[in-house]
């Protein structure tokens, strides 16, 4: 049916939302939950004389980072979903509507994307002043201030994602995807030749790049990879994984174990490797997770938690925080008593913290959907504002200092210039 055939209305009707993918949708929200997951079984905490100190459950297993190390996934699925998005807009403006295009879009990203850090602020700023007037010791209430604004690295590198998609999607993909993937192993030469900070390039190079492919399964251009072409990739992917850990610099394990070179913070072009041995798989498993997707229950959980993945991630460390705090320094328990005793009790532990964690998401989901509308007027002058508040927040956390606050007041500013008030409804006479 045409857009001609619709009878006549007396204001413009609301533009159809861009189709959903239920593929990415659901590695949308597998990546986000196994996220959550690995961060909840990671920390190995124990707690005397008023200090936390912490450890990592998954060093002495670092394989399972090649599965559980799903960010480049997450990164491709945005690609993915951008890509459709910001099409779909394109096409209802219109020819003449799309200069303005690219900035409505990219307020509208920019809204959905940063508005729920704001709850996220006023919680943790004052939250460690309170603690500690209540007698928490300060390195632990520091330690959890800190966890929390690390978190926040994703919405700074996404939102960069967001900012570059309208003009690398005017790009051809043969083109820049090439280009990334070389700048990421020449930054990589770079940066084990000595000049550790050269490999922050990768921030860009790495997660666009991976960013990029999500725009070519968009486009229907991973049609191709499926059946042994998606196995074949797969098994590639990791055995190119297996060889760079066995003979050059990377570590076996894909996220950050103290005292050893990172793949993540700055990302490798290891994770590259990573990335196709995991979009193998996932393409090899694509019938069955659409046909999966499509049954009406599990359908019905996909649209519950889609529209709420955010929050789940900005809170789920404040969950453990909770959790552990009262565990550890309310009632003396501690998770470093060894393997055996600690993976035994991860099951209990894991249960509680996704009760707290239900609860804050359906206190806190609603921010996920800002009140008003987006302006685009000043999108030049609100990202800046935006990514600087985020990378900042991302280094200092909520411990207490000038800095969080500057940064907090920053992202409000930031959001203020790409927002407007809702129009309001007419009186009735």
């Amino acid at each position: 049916m045409s857009l001609t055939m619709l009878p006549p209305a007396p204001e413009r009707a609301p533009a159809a939302p861009a189709p959903r993918d239920r593929f990415i949708d659901v590695l949308r929200v597998f990546g986000m939950v196994l996220v959550v997951v690995q961060h909840w079984t990671m920390p190995v905490l124990s707690y005397a004389q008023g200090r936390l100190t912490t450890g990592n459950a998954l060093a002495g297993i670092p394989y399972v980072t090649w599965i559980s190390q799903v960010m480049p996934l997450v990164f491709f699925a945005g690609g993915a979903a951008n890509a459709i998005s910001f099409r779909s807009a394109a096409r209802r403006a219109g020819p003449h509507a799309r200069p303005g295009v690219a900035r409505e879009w990219t307020a509208r990203r920019v809204r959905r994307l940063a508005w729920p850090v704001v709850p996220l602020a006023v919680v943790w700023l004052p939250l460690p002043h309170l603690l500690t007037a209540l007698g928490v010791p300060a390195q632990p209430v520091e330690v959890a201030a800190r966890t929390v604004g690390q978190l926040l690295w994703f919405l700074a590198v996404y939102l960069l994602a967001v900012v570059a998609t309208p003009h690398l999607l005017r790009m051809r993909t043969g083109v820049v995807l090439p280009v990334l993937a070389g700048g990421a192993v020449l930054t990589d030469v770079v940066r084990f030749s000595g000049l550790e900070a050269a490999g922050y390039l990768n921030v860009a190079f790495v997660w666009l790049a991976v960013h990029q492919v999500g725009f070519r399964y968009a486009e229907g251009g991973l049609e191709w990879l499926r059946g042994r072409r998606a196995a074949g990739l797969a098994v590639a992917g990791f055995a190119m994984v297996a060889a760079l850990v066995a003979t050059g610099p990377y570590p076996s394990s894909m996220i950050g174990m103290p005292g050893m070179i990172s793949n993540m913070a700055p990302p490798s072009a290891c994770l590259l490797a990573l990335f196709a041995g995991q979009l193998g798989l996932a393409m090899l498993l694509r019938p069955a997770v659409n046909a999966l997707a499509s049954r009406p229950r599990a359908e019905r959980v996909l649209t519950a938690l889609a529209p709420r993945m955010m929050t789940v991630y900005l809170w789920h460390m404040t969950a453990l925080v909770a959790v552990a705090g009262v565990a550890i320094i309310g009632f003396g328990l501690t998770t470093s008593a060894g393997p055996a005793a600690w993976w035994s009790a991860a099951p209990l532990c894991l249960a509680v913290l996704a009760l707290v964690l239900v609860a804050l998401t359906a206190l806190l989901g609603r921010f996920e959907n800002p009140a008003g509308a987006a302006a685009h007027r000043h999108v030049p002058a609100a990202v800046p504002l935006v990514g600087g508040a985020l990378l900042t927040l991302t280094i200092t956390g909520f411990a207490p200092g000038p800095a969080p606050v500057v940064a907090s007041v920053a992202l409000v500013a930031g959001l203020a210039l790409v927002s407007r008030p809702a129009a309001a409804a007419p009186r009735r006479r």
